[in-house]
């Protein structure tokens, strides 16, 4: 039979409840509630990202019911942000938010950056607004499309997958990935997640069609909220 000291039980003991406390911090740091975040309002959450965009050189970003925040119209933009002021109970700066959103998307024009983007098919027909919020905002994809410095991958709804992600990510480089929850983010750091991430996003884009098959997905979303009558 083996024994164990006191005293080194103790030292276990110490180091298994400094691990666990180290465990929390870390998962506090990583978990940001949205309230909280949000006290002063929606504004200040789309300029705290700036100096992340300002260092990241690649973004990765899936997404499988809306469109990225960097693709919104104003008009999209704002009648998604309205639906959390009263479901959170924060100030409402939404004119605000969407003006810094709208200006965020300068990083898409300037400076060395890549953008790849996955997006679901259902991202085209989840319908935000009205009939006239969608075209509106499908044609500014169509445009966004044809930058240098963006690739825009859409994955049809009857497309062979290898793999499904159940919630959507965006990949800061190799550095970072954050997850939007309902009533939290999540900033994930820990490489081998990261990894995870990574491998992930390459599985989703075996299933993609890019160029003219992408563009055809689009206009064909554009027809359909075309014949829609114009109510929200």
């Amino acid at each position: 039979m083996t024994t164990t000291s006191p005293a080194r039980s103790g030292v276990r003991s110490g180091s298994s409840s400094q691990g666990g406390v180290a465990s929390l911090r870390a998962i506090e740091t990583m978990y940001r509630e949205w309230r909280r975040d949000l006290q002063t309002g929606l504004r200040r959450l789309q300029e705290s990202t700036v100096p992340l965009y300002e260092r990241t050189r690649v973004f990765r970003v899936y997404d499988h019911t809306i469109f990225p925040g960097l693709f919104h119209t104003a008009d999209y933009a704002a009648a998604l942000l309205r639906f959390w002021v009263p479901f959170l109970g924060i100030p409402d700066d939404v004119d605000a938010a969407v003006a810094a959103r709208v200006e965020r998307q300068r990083f898409l024009h300037s400076g060395d950056h890549r953008f790849l983007f996955l997006l679901a098919e259902q991202v085209l027909r989840t319908k935000v607004g009205t009939p006239a919020t969608m075209l509106g905002q499908l044609d500014h994809l169509l445009a966004v499309m044809s930058l240098p410095r963006v690739s825009v991958g859409l994955i049809p709804v009857g497309a062979n997958r290898t793999a499904w992600s159940q919630v959507p990510f965006w990949i800061y480089d190799d550095r970072l990935v954050k997850v939007e929850l309902v009533s939290a983010g999540l900033d994930i750091t820990q490489p081998r997640e990261i990894a995870l991430y990574l491998t992930m996003f390459e599985h989703l884009r075996t299933s993609a069609v890019y160029g003219p098959e992408a563009r055809a997905l689009v206009t064909t979303a554009m027809q359909e909220f075309a014949q829609q009558p114009e109510t929200p």
